[in-house]
């Protein structure tokens, strides 16, 4: 079987069977995987509003499955190709509803993936149910995986927490789903031109939060080509794959409406892990902290001594600054940039993270 030049499909939609086409893909090759596999909703009968009019479900040839073990299957046949392109540190999406969820998350710990949230995307405007016989259907969940435990993959925390209004961003979503003018009508019938459109603004969040710009990402159920039309907007690139050629030619006329910022600036967003690594020894080396003198906690409780190695000893524990700030805290952890303080001139206590970020500037680093 021919091999993919990874360049010659950048960007691009193939029409084909997603399984045959990542054999295709070369190994540890993507970055980033999102997968809208189908959810085998198995509707049967038809839905109906209390005024008798049709409920448009999704009844596609493509969410038919026989039996639950025909759906694992074709769930393990994807997953293991997902698995063997995607890079040791890169990650994979999969969102799903109750229907199948958590069949795939089962699969997914038996193939190897080690889970690092469960994302719950919480409709704001979702359907309801109109039988009034259960509760209304509002949330999807979306797993966000590694190859292994180990993998030193992309999460781009400071730029979540910028996103949410400065506090750290929690794994509950409120994002409406998709309508109005951003959902792909059929030009013939006026009719939405596929069944389950995911929102840009949870593709948004997915890609700001685990690839980097440059990074290919790759959907193998591309259906109208949120996952490209997004990737495009924020510098990234895609990959999708996708059997129906109507869904192509929409997400195509989609992903080519959209015209990329020009603006350098536009792409950059706040992540301090781009900053120079600094070791509290090189504070002291520049006498901006000399031996001898005193660090504090915030509320001046708890004090340590500075020692020549850049160590500080607190009672009876010696150790690095994150290593005596989490003795004496009683932790596991500590970020002691935060937590040590030492006093200014004006006898004010600063954060020693001051003093690392006047060696960066020296260093060139302008921060965010």
């Amino acid at each position: 079987m021919n091999a993919y030049n990874l360049d010659k499909i950048l960007n691009t939609v193939i029409n084909a069977d997603c399984v045959e086409t990542m054999k295709k893909i070369a190994d540890n090759s993507i970055d980033v995987i999102f997968a809208d596999p189908p959810y085998n909703l198995q509707l049967g009968d038809a839905l109906r509003r209390p005024d008798n009019t049709d409920v448009k479900g999704v009844y596609e040839e493509w969410d038919s499955f026989e039996s639950i073990a025909e759906y694992d299957r074709y769930t393990i046949a994807w997953m293991k190709e997902a698995r063997r392109i995607l890079k040791e540190d890169g990650t994979i999406w999969v969102i799903g509803s109750y229907h199948n969820i958590f069949r795939v998350g089962y699969i997914m710990q038996d193939l190897g993936f080690w889970i690092l949230n469960d994302i719950i995307w919480n409709k704001t405007n979702p359907m309801p149910n109109f039988k009034g016989t259960r509760f209304t259907n509002a949330h999807e969940t979306l797993i966000w995986a590694t190859k292994n435990p180990k993998a030193k993959y992309t999460f781009n925390y400071e730029a979540m927490k910028a996103m949410n209004d400065d506090v750290q961003m929690r794994s509950t979503w409120e994002i409406p789903l998709c309508t109005g003018a951003e959902r792909l009508k059929n030009k013939e019938t006026g009719e939405k031109l596929h069944p389950t459109q995911k929102p840009e603004a949870l593709l948004y969040r997915v890609i700001m939060a685990s690839t980097n710009v440059g990074d290919t990402i790759l959907d193998p159920f591309f259906g109208t080509g949120t996952t490209g039309a997004v990737a495009k907007k924020l510098g990234r690139n895609f990959i999708g794959i996708e059997k129906d050629k109507t869904y192509i030619k929409g997400a195509k006329e989609r992903i080519d409406a959209v015209i990329p910022s020009k603006t350098e600036a536009a792409l950059e967003y706040t992540c301090k892990r781009k900053a120079p690594k600094v070791p509290f020894g090189a504070v002291i080396e520049r006498g901006l902290i000399n031996p001898g003198d005193m660090l504090y906690d915030s509320a001046k409780k708890i004090k340590a001594v500075v020692r020549s190695d850049g160590t500080l000893k607190f009672k009876n524990e010696v150790g690095s600054i994150h290593q005596v700030g989490a003795s004496a805290q009683h932790s596991v952890t500590c970020n002691g940039w935060v937590y040590w303080h030492f006093m200014d001139d004006k006898k004010k206590l600063v954060p020693i993270d001051a003093l690392r970020e006047i060696i960066r500037l020296e260093m060139g680093y302008v921060g965010e």
